[in-house]
């Protein structure tokens, strides 16, 4: 019989058979209980239904204690919700329901090999999502990480894991990272010096200091200093999503930016500190809106930059592309890359040289062209 699933397998007469751990003996072996099926999807649903319902009559009967991955997943989930901020922990926390648990939830540690771990992410890879399209490898990959630290988490309290899943490894490809060319950017900033409003001062802010666009939303005049032309950035904006009973779905929350390295200093180009002191209304509150509670969050500020890009006939690109365009032309004029990595708030030099720096075409040609002194000329 060939296998696609997890204990699942295609029987010789063509249908499938999924097999389930109806109960254990008195010595703890499993018995094993059978269900068939016409398709692996439907041998696999018809298994997880009956996964569930066992789980649920396992526990009202008072049989003996198994660790399952799912009794494990919310011990662990509830052990690093102190220490994460909150959208981490509501990733974690849709990773588990959306992916993790439903498939393998009701199954005991002690029965997660490596094979089942992996058949779980190639399901995710070819069938997963809303669609059944499949998840991008970057989701499934996320997914494994929280399958690993959940194992890593059961093996520190003692419990019996057999497989760490380190050996299973996601094939990804680094993402293609716009850079506005020297004439976009051209006819992108004469768009924006045109029609200058709070919005496309907070498009041209990104572009001349490299600052996300969390950043840019929560940023306050009491953080500018004009007279020393700096910035302070210590804080980000986000949407994030509520609890499930909450009234509404998400909310706007102001927190401390993604790691300590983003908490910054950085200085003003003269010509930016002039646009944006002409902008300035008020001493205090949000920079973009000069109001002490109203704000411009970071979905409204990605929208208008579209709006902007076709304006100014440049093509599709999102809002991270103004930080990508702002180290690439940094590089161009010669910074050194420690401080451009200090004002992009990075950990190390190295994040900043392969995940931010494009050298351009138009850089690429000027290197190109120094070498015409070593032609001979006869």
């Amino acid at each position: 019989m060939s296998r696609k699933g997890e204990n699942i397998y295609k029987r010789k007469d063509g249908r499938w058979e999924a097999r389930f751990i109806k109960n254990r003996s008195s010595d703890g072996k499993a018995v094993y209980g059978y269900l068939y099926a016409k398709s692996y999807k439907e041998a696999r649903q018809k298994l997880q239904d009956c996964i569930r319902l066992s789980a649920v009559t396992s526990n009202s009967c008072g049989t003996p204690d198994v660790d399952l991955l799912k009794d494990v997943a919310h011990d662990w989930l509830a052990s690093i919700m102190p220490q994460v901020k909150e959208s981490t922990g509501n990733k974690y926390r849709n990773i588990l329901s959306n992916y993790l648990l439903p498939s393998l939830g009701s199954t005991p540690l002690n029965e997660l090999t490596h094979s089942c771990i992996e058949m779980l992410c190639n399901d995710l890879l070819n069938t997963g999502g809303k669609q059944q399209s499949g998840l991008s490898p970057k989701t499934v990959s996320d997914v494994l990480s929280v399958m690993r630290s959940i194992l890593k988490f059961a093996s520190l309290h003692g419990k019996q894991v057999i497989c760490d899943a380190r050996s299973i490894e996601i094939k990804q490809e680094s993402p293609q990272m716009r850079v506005l060319s020297r004439v976009e950017q051209l006819r992108l900033c004469n768009y924006l010096y045109s029609n200058m409003d709070a919005y496309n001062l907070g498009i041209l802010t990104c572009l001349f200091t490299g600052i996300r666009v969390g950043e840019l939303c929560a940023l306050r005049w009491e953080d500018i200093s004009l007279s020393e032309k700096t910035i302070q950035i210590h804080q980000t904006m986000q949407r994030i999503q509520n609890q499930p009973n909450a009234a509404k779905k998400t909310r706007i929350a102001v927190s401390s930016p993604k790691s300590a390295c983003s908490v910054r200093t950085i200085p003003i180009p003269d010509e930016l500190t002039d646009i944006m002191a002409a902008h300035q209304t008020s001493q205090s509150g949000y920079f973009l809106t000069n109001s002490q509670h109203r704000y411009i969050e970071p979905r409204t500020m990605q929208n208008r930059f579209q709006k902007a890009l076709k304006k100014s006939s440049v093509s599709i690109a999102n809002f991270h592309s103004l930080r990508h365009t702002f180290a690439t032309r940094c590089v161009e004029v010669g910074f050194d890359v420690k401080s451009l990595s200090e004002i992009l708030g990075h950990a190390s030099v190295n994040i900043t040289m392969n995940r931010y720096v494009h050298p351009s075409l138009e850089l690429k040609k000027e290197n190109m062209q120094k070498l015409s002194s070593l032609f001979a000329v006869k």
